[in-house]
């Protein structure tokens, strides 16, 4: 199989990233809840809820799990380093305000300056439901521009007016998939020269007040506030905030560019399971597993050479089976312990992040190609029985250990699987950054850099 730095024509890096998660509020807080780990989720007691101003008769309830993943600061905004005023900001959505927040972030990761970059930067990504309000002074502003600040059709066209950016911007709405559903149209837009550089990912923050769950049996939420992937104790995902943004360019172009590539989107493939399963919201077999093939075929990339996939993994008792059934009709039947693929989901540590999970578990695969590591799945202890996996190719990770590539000294290979209610499966391909020669340390004084948002 060739490597990205073959077909660089095709290939994408991944030169930039940001990220606001439960329990971690950057990519270094990220990557140490990872190596660890570490649970991200907060728990609430009812009683606190109560002298906070919930509702007593929801929060009292039998059912009621008062546990949930939040980011911290969703409500503070620097109004004046993106030019709103105090009435427009109050009137915004927090979803368009932390996206916007975390673009500049990934910008930064990636040492791009929107303002000098020649060429053209797209917008891809997408924001949770409406309905989350951000405080007083709404009425202080017409109509028309509340409007803009509450509905979500605006997130990516409001941060491309905001950071200057003239390449397409497009607000993705595919439910929990939408991220990378938004990765794999950056990427094709990428590829057909439609933009130089793009943005991709999504965010969701809850509706204040909102601190926990119902739980109903048999449903997709955990019992407990514990989200636990393909463990035998698996009873469901917890409902997070999040925001997750990538920072993409051609390849060739990152090369000839001197960038920081973190990792290499070798291929990438978006379907739709159709009417082929129990019900709209059910998982199909046929459907995930036909877009990881689609996704390896564009790749130019045999199953045996993939090390990790990073699963939707929601922890559910139908979710995870059908999930690792599908990718084994894909990889094929059993491997023994060392040739084995391994099989990892971040929702373990942060719960689910809706529009953004998908993101969330490419800058988690990203940094793991990067570091040549790999994490543990938190809350893994024993496999589901139902994953069968002692017949099949995969196997969890269950602590850190060293990343070497199943095939010697050929680069790293990884996939990400992220599957939205009603059917859009998305999966993307990657493998670790070409070898480059490193940069020779003259000695002497360096440069000390400052970014600011003004001369």
């Amino acid at each position: 199989m060739p490597s990205a730095g073959d077909r660089a024509d095709g290939a994408v890096a991944v030169v930039g990233m940001a990220c606001r998660l439960p329990g971690a509020d950057d990519l270094d807080q990220y990557w140490a809840a990872l190596t660890a780990g570490r649970d991200g989720i907060s728990r609430f007691d009812p009683e606190r809820l109560v002298a906070l101003g919930a509702d007593p008769d929801y929060v009292r309830r039998e059912n009621f799990v008062p546990a949930m993943g939040v980011i911290a600061g969703s409500r503070r905004f620097d109004r004046a380093y993106f030019g709103y005023s105090r009435a427009e900001a109050a009137a915004t959505d927090p979803q368009q305000r932390v996206f916007l927040e975390c673009a500049v972030t990934a910008f930064d990761d990636a040492g791009l300056d929107p303002t000098r970059f020649r060429g053209r930067i797209g917008v891809y990504a997408g924001a949770d439901r409406v309905g989350t309000r951000s405080g007083p002074g709404q009425d202080d502003i017409g109509e028309l521009a509340r409007y803009i600040g509450q509905e979500k059709d605006f997130l990516a066209t409001r941060a491309a007016y905001k950071l200057g950016l003239r390449g397409p911007a497009l607000t993705v709405q595919t439910a929990c998939s939408t991220s990378l559903t938004a990765t794999h149209l950056a990427v094709r837009a990428l590829v057909g020269g439609e933009c130089d550089a793009a943005l991709a990912g999504g965010v969701t923050v809850m509706p204040d007040g909102e601190w926990g769950y119902l739980h109903e049996p048999g449903g997709i939420l955990s019992p407990d506030g514990r989200c636990r992937p393909f463990d035998e104790d698996a009873a469901g995902t917890v409902p997070s905030e999040g925001v997750a943004v990538v920072v993409l360019k051609r390849l060739a172009d990152a090369l000839r560019d001197g960038d920081r590539i973190a990792a290499v989107i070798t291929g990438t493939a978006v379907n739709n399971d159709g009417s082929d399963k129990m019900a709209y919201t059910a998982p199909s077999l046929t459907g995930q597993s036909e877009v990881i093939r689609a996704a390896q075929r564009v790749a130019g990339v045999d199953p045996a050479d993939v090390d990790h996939v990073e699963a939707h993994g929601t922890a559910t008792r139908l979710g995870d089976p059908v999930e690792v059934q599908a990718l084994a009709d894909v990889f094929g039947g059993s491997a023994s312990a060392r040739d084995r693929c391994a099989l990892g989901a971040v929702k373990g540590n942060i719960g689910h992040t809706g529009v953004a999970s998908g993101v969330a578990g490419l800058i988690k695969t990203a940094l793991m190609l990067e570091r040549g590591l790999l994490v543990p799945t938190a809350h893994f202890t024993r496999p589901n029985p139902l994953l069968e996996l002692d017949s099949s190719p995969f196997r969890i990770v269950g602590r850190c250990e060293p990343w070497e590539p199943r095939r010697g000294d050929g680069p790293r290979v990884a996939a990400v699987s992220s599957f939205g209610v009603g059917g859009t499966n998305a999966h993307v391909l990657l493998e670790s950054a070409p070898r480059r020669a490193p940069l020779p340390d003259r000695g002497g004084p360096r440069p000390l850099l400052v970014s600011a948002a003004g001369p």
